[in-house]
């Protein structure tokens, strides 16, 4: 195989998803490893390298036909120089990942923040094609997102922008990771709605929540809550229908601010989406005002998982051939 080619890889604190890829996005080869964050950083970054050789294995390429290399990781970067300030679910502080992959691909590795390189992924090949400015949102464990402004990542002056789960929706409401009071992740994100599921069976009061988690508090999660929302539980459809009208306050502040032409919706919380997708466009449509809502279109994303390793991808193309960026 003589083309040219990139690699995306996307690091999360869980899985390792690499793709190889061909100058238009067309996707060659996949692989998918556990992260195995616990072992340490040397095990994780072997584990980025064997998940390379292994995709150009499975592809037939030769190593001298990737041009460069795109990766996402969880937490804040300094994009331009590769250096991780802080990835809480690798439990890495002050990593220069981007040197240390440089060394041991012997390849050029651009890197960007996950939530950034997800929405650049939906942009160019997924639900955000066509939309010049547009936001992602992601909503899973956490809450993350992403800017696309004027067709390029919007990164911010410190390179923070897209945190849109550290936006108050609930001025006295509970606490959030970062330390401030009624965030969007402390209220809408999966850990949120388990935490409060819990609490309502502590309370005695969310038998189908503890029922759809098999019986065991410590397996309430936010699939068991809408494992029992789905049964009919009320309990369960209160967690979901405040957590859509939270994430819809936050999209309508959004619509108002940037006037985007798409809002792009991701994350594993997304899979239950229709449980809580009709409160959070109630809230959109209350809160936007006319001409914004207008213009936005407000959908699920398309790339599911591959959503931040296609960005990866789109990222090392950029970089791979500016003059066609």
């Amino acid at each position: 195989m003589s083309r040219d080619l990139v690699v995306g890889v996307d690091l999360g604190g869980t899985k390792i998803l690499t793709v190889l890829a061909g100058m238009e996005g067309d996707v060659l080869a996949r692989v998918k490893v556990p992260t195995g964050a616990e072992l340490g950083q040397e095990h994780v970054i072997d584990k980025i390298v064997e998940t390379v050789q292994a995709a150009l294995l499975e592809a037939g390429a030769p190593a001298g036909s990737v041009k460069a290399v795109g990766m996402g990781v969880p937490g804040p970067v300094d994009a331009d120089n590769g250096f991780i300030h802080f990835a809480p679910n690798l439990g890495w502080r002050d990593v220069p990942l981007g040197e240390i992959m440089r060394r041991r691909l012997d390849l050029p590795v651009y890197m960007d923040n996950d939530a950034n390189l997800a929405a650049l992924g939906e942009h160019r090949y997924g639900a955000g094609r066509g939309a010049a400015d547009m936001v992602y949102i992601t909503v899973s464990t956490g809450v993350g997102g992403g800017l696309i402004l004027g067709g390029r990542v919007y990164r911010g002056a410190g390179g923070g922008a897209g945190e849109i789960g550290h936006v108050t929706v609930a001025e006295d409401g509970p606490v959030c990771r970062c330390g401030n009071r009624g965030c969007l992740e402390a209220v809408a994100s999966g850990t949120a709605m388990a935490r409060r599921a819990a609490a309502l069976v502590d309370e005695g009061r969310g038998a189908g929540i503890l029922a759809a988690a098999g019986g065991d508090k410590n397996k309430i999660s936010a699939r068991a809550v809408a494992r029992a929302a789905r049964a009919g539980d009320a309990a369960a459809l209160a967690i979901l229908r405040d957590a859509g009208r939270y994430l819809g306050i936050a999209v309508a502040g959004l619509v108002n601010l940037l006037n985007p032409a798409a809002v792009v919706l991701g994350g594993g919380v997304m899979e239950s989406a229709g449980l809580f997708w009709e409160p959070m466009l109630e809230r959109v449509q209350r809160r936007s005002l006319p001409s914004s809502l207008e213009a936005v279109r407000i959908v699920r994303a398309a790339l599911g998982g591959e959503s931040g390793a296609m960005g990866a991808v789109a990222l090392a193309i950029e970089r791979a051939s500016p003059v066609k960026a």
